[in-house]
């Protein structure tokens, strides 16, 4: 690694980083979940001022901005007009959920930690990414492929801002994610999504059942109401029994939240109280039907209980969650989120399930992206592998994931940072979509230099 460089990169993270805090701390002072679209905002105010406080900060640092109201970006110019390297974070959030220790929109600081929502997904890699522009700039680098630093606004619910910017322009030669992991991720896995629906409106014995705030996350709450004699219904670990009124009793269940992709480790509040319904027979024989299907979702994140559990080499096994049910025109609704390896696709998913449940419930099926894997010796993958590996002092290789990212949505694109899988949580701290989220600081200011170098060394090779 060039020494000079090194120390130039150093200095400007050492004289910029309680700007670079301050700027995280902006951005997640705006609560982004995505609400319902208004003129000028079409994913919710709260998303485009998100959008909006990111552009002013480019500015702010020197960097020109595009943009309209669904997506924009900084960026630096380059001597081949007719190519672009990228790199692309979003600024919209999942919901808070419950369980935070203080406003999950007003970021704290504690022993090193970043904490809030969206300080590891994706704020404060979004202003990273910025920091990696403006050292370029100031440094009066010459580009040979010029650099966006792309803002999404949608991409915790469908990403349907990348049409609209690939209806306007040409794709990058090569785009990083920080969305992820370090060192890079060069495959991810398909992903499946649908519906478990009630085939009759509940309201016999089961009166509600409600849980999760985002499809995409374990949730570590769920509730029913159901018509029952609060004295005849035992305790149980994890369960919360109280009286809503006369003859009406709440059943409260308590799970441990965590990302769709990697559900190991939590405990799905919903499949705690569904668990409990079905042991006391709290449902009408329809309602048992509908709640037997649904527990064939929650018996196993691998998927067994829906007999589409499966794995293989780059990928490994199946996840499968439920992250939310809810009412809907008196019908209950289990959302179901899959990541899947490359032996099984969405119509086998879809088939399998059908055949688990039975008529006890209706399948919706919504979306199913295949699998997308990239050479780990492509060149630009091993640029990003390299710089990793030389600033670090590690001798890591590409991995592959559940998660979904904006990498397979580029022709060529990989996820890059910045957390570690190896980092252990603060007991303040918890992960992205979580409660507490944490990202120590540390380390977002070691990505930083990471991002420098790897554009640098992108800008050298053929693409």
């Amino acid at each position: 690694m060039n020494t000079a460089l090194s120390e130039q990169i150093d200095s400007f993270i050492r004289n910029n980083t309680d700007r670079i805090i301050s700027d995280i701390g902006e951005l997640v002072s705006i609560d982004s979940v995505q609400q319902a679209a208004e003129p000028g905002a079409p994913f919710g105010a709260g998303v485009r001022s998100a959008l909006d406080k990111t552009l002013e900060i480019a500015r702010r640092l020197g960097l020109d901005t595009l943009g309209d109201e669904v997506m924009g970006y900084a960026a630096l110019p380059g001597t081949d007009p007719e190519k672009y390297l990228a790199t692309i974070c979003h600024v919209d959030v999942v919901p808070a959920g419950n369980g935070w220790d203080a406003d999950p929109f007003t970021m704290r600081v504690q022993d090193g930690w970043l904490l809030g929502r969206g300080v590891a997904d994706d704020k404060g890699p979004m202003v990273l990414c910025l920091y990696a522009l403006a050292f370029l700039k100031q440094q009066g680098v010459t580009l040979r492929y010029p650099i966006r630093a792309l803002v999404g606004t949608n991409e915790e619910t469908g990403m349907k801002e990348l049409g609209h910017y690939f209806e306007k322009n040409a794709a990058p030669v090569f785009c990083f994610t920080p969305d992820a992991e370090f060192p890079v991720c060069n495959g991810e896995k398909g992903q499946f999504g649908g519906l478990l629906v009630s085939p009759q409106k509940i309201g016999g014995i089961l009166q509600n059942l409600e849980g999760g705030v985002a499809n995409n996350a374990v949730p570590d709450r769920a509730f029913a109401l159901v018509k029952a004699d609060i004295e005849n219904l035992p305790g149980t670990e994890n369960i919360t029994l109280s009286l809503a009124e006369e003859g009406l009793v709440r059943i409260d269940g308590q799970g441990i939240s965590g990302h769709a992709a990697s559900p190991e480790g939590t405990r799905n509040a919903i499949g705690v109280v569904v668990d409990y319904l079905l042991a006391n027979a709290l449902g009408t024989p329809e309602e048992l039907g509908y709640l037997r299907a649904v527990q064939k979702l929650h018996s196993s994140t691998a998927g067994k209980g829906l007999g589409i559990d499966c794995k293989d080499e780059p990928f490994g096994p199946l996840t499968v969650i439920g992250g939310r049910i809810y009412l809907r025109d008196g019908h209950l609704v289990q959302t179901i989120d899959s990541r899947f390896p490359t032996t099984t696709d969405g119509e086998t998913i879809a088939a399998a399930i059908r055949n688990a449940i039975g008529t006890d419930a209706q399948l919706e099926c919504g979306r199913a992206n295949e699998p997308f894997y990239i050479s780990a010796d492509s060149p630009a993958i091993l640029a990003c592998i390299d710089t990793f590996n030389q600033v670090t002092g590690r001798q890591d290789t590409p991995f592959t994931m559940g998660g979904g990212t904006y990498a397979r949505h580029f022709p060529y694109a990989v996820s890059f940072g910045p957390e570690y899988a190896d980092t252990v949580l603060p007991a303040f701290g918890g992960p992205m979509h979580g409660a507490n989220e944490a990202a120590p600081l540390d380390k977002l200011l070691q990505a930083l230099k990471i991002y420098i170098i790897a554009l640098l060394r992108l800008e050298e090779i053929e693409l």
